[in-house]
């Protein structure tokens, strides 16, 4: 019986490569969108890829994340696995201290509360699989350990938006994998590296990393068996864990 995921923001960039990678491995994945057109065209993107679906899902409307998560119910009963790739920076240009509230909100509305939005409506799915597994991609620049190392290029940056709302989605992995152990859903962050995504390519920080690199991180912690691995911040190797 094939897993069932769900990668949201995933018709570009890195949630498009981990459609791609997770399809390969025989999984039935939902390519979730926000903008119908560019999701059925990333999905006509993949033809040959494996079965790739669309569902359109906007992480900041709940009615959207709930129409998605009904369409997905309704074809398939379950979800084994979460992708919460979707994410914005809305600082780019913008000294710290200019900054506003509505700013941060911005940025909190799909980094942090889109998680919450479409983990709470995902969780009655995760609980009838038999391996229910989250993955909430991550930063460095969101790890309170670099963050404090005034020498380090995270604190250089000075990415506020961005750093606090990946800090914020850090401390959400922590106490969903708590709360999920005893359903045994595994609920992991990780950092892809610098890969070319648009964020990167904003601030031109785009690294040395494929975004198949980048996806790989993804996939090991998508692709866990049962209770292995829970509330870890897995680095862009899978062998490497960033501190918090």
């Amino acid at each position: 019986m094939n897993d069932i995921a769900l990668v949201t923001g995933a018709n570009k960039g890195l949630g498009h490569e981990t459609v791609r990678q997770l399809a390969g491995r025989g999984m039935t994945v939902w390519l979730g969108a926000r903008d119908e057109l560019r999701g059925r065209e990333a999905v006509a993107g993949l033809a040959g890829a494996g079965d790739v679906r669309f569902v359109q899902l906007d992480v900041t409307d709940t009615a959207s994340v709930t129409a998605a998560v009904a369409t997905i119910d309704e074809a398939c009963g379950r979800l084994d696995v979460v992708v919460n790739n979707a994410g914005i920076s809305s600082e780019i240009g913008t000294a710290v201290p200019e900054i506003t509230a509505e700013r941060m909100r911005t940025t909190y509305e799909v980094n942090v509360f889109g998680v919450v939005t479409v983990t709470v409506a995902c969780i009655p799915l995760l609980r009838r699989s038999r391996n229910g597994r989250i993955v909430n991609v991550s930063s460095r620049l969101g790890s309170l350990t670099a963050l404090s190392e005034p020498d380090s290029r995270q604190a250089r940056i000075g990415a506020l938006t961005y750093s606090s709302s990946k800090a914020a989605l850090n401390a959400l992995t922590l106490v969903y994998a708590e709360a999920l152990r005893g359903d045994g859903i595994q609920v992991n962050s990780v950092t892809p590296g610098r890969v070319p995504t648009d964020i990167n390519a904003a601030t031109d920080r785009r690294g040395e990393r494929t975004l198949a690199d980048g996806a790989a991180a993804l996939v090991y912690l998508a692709t866990l068996p049962p209770r292995t691995l829970t509330g870890v911040f897995r680095g862009s190797g899978v062998e490497e864990t960033p501190g918090w």
